[in-house]
């Protein structure tokens, strides 16, 4: 009897916890999943064994469609090829109908970079919530990624010596990173109305649960249309550290450490950024922020 593709999913969503995936891994995974398995009901397919090619390939027409874009649609298709792996190695299907399906060419573009006045605007749309203050000034004074900002804890974060330590993730070493004026003066502000909670993670809800990846982009995201800036990641935040770090005249291989690059030649991309924003835009001054 064919397995239901919604318990396919709760039995995916656990092999990857299983398998030690990150806990945005495998919120992103199953979302991923789960919005497949709707288009799919909603054209009576309940079933795994029901599941096609061109199912998939109708699906991946539809999200551009939407408007998704290609970076966002080809991650989609990831988690569903994984998921169908993963049910092939369940002995649910005899094949992966995922496995023909291409993924959208993703034009390649440079980072964008925050200008001082985007910034500024950034800064006082948020100045008002402490929590956000704090999330906004750490990504943007350490270059850490949200995933990591996601995850820090207490313990991490040493104010006497002005330093915080990320810490390894599977394939990651942990690497210190000091903190500046602006960085510790919001945290510290954080901290005074951050909810009492047994939970060690620095970032909490307001139900004292931790401050999830996908909340704190939407978050972000939210003060992003607020102050106006438009076009804007929450990974620019990180983009726009670095290259105020090379602006600075901060050593290519200290920068590299600070952001946790695995390759030099990562950082070394930023070099062309940072050509280009020196003629269009005045440097940020990141310790005045």
């Amino acid at each position: 009897m064919s397995t239901n593709l919604g318990d396919a999913q709760v039995q995916f969503g656990k092999y990857l916890k299983d398998e030690g995936k990150a806990n945005a891994t495998v919120v992103a995974y199953t979302k991923d999943v789960e919005q497949l398995i709707e288009y799919l009901n909603k054209n009576s397919k309940t079933l795994v064994t029901e599941v096609k090619s061109e199912d998939i390939e109708k699906f991946k027409a539809l999200l551009k469609k939407r408007r998704y874009s290609a970076k966002s649609i080809s991650r989609k298709i990831n988690s569903i090829k994984a998921f169908f792996r993963f049910l092939i190695k369940q002995d649910l299907v005899d094949s992966n109908p995922a496995e023909v399906v291409s993924h959208p060419k993703i034009e390649p573009s440079l980072p964008r970079v925050l200008t001082k006045l985007e910034y500024r605007a950034l800064r006082d749309a948020c100045r008002g919530d402490a929590r956000m203050a704090a999330v906004i000034e750490l990504l943007l004074q350490t270059g850490m990624r949200i995933s990591e900002l996601a995850n820090l804890k207490l313990t991490d974060v040493d104010l006497e010596n002005d330093v915080i330590t990320i810490r390894a993730q599977k394939t990651r070493e942990a690497r210190k990173v000091p903190l500046n004026g602006a960085a510790k003066n919001a945290l510290m502000d954080y901290l005074k109305v951050r909810p009492r909670a047994r939970e060690k993670t620095v970032f909490l809800t307001k139900t004292c649960r931790p401050f999830l990846v996908r909340n704190i982009r939407t978050a972000i995201d939210r003060y992003f249309r607020i102050a106006g800036i438009k076009d804007a990641k929450v990974n620019d935040l990180r983009h726009t550290f670095i290259v105020e770090q090379l602006k600075a005249k901060t050593p290519l291989v200290y920068v590299s450490q600070l952001v946790g690059h695995k390759r030099i030649t990562t950082t070394e991309k930023y070099l062309k950024l940072l050509e280009d924003t020196q003629k269009t835009s005045p440097a940020i001054q990141i310790e005045e922020l």
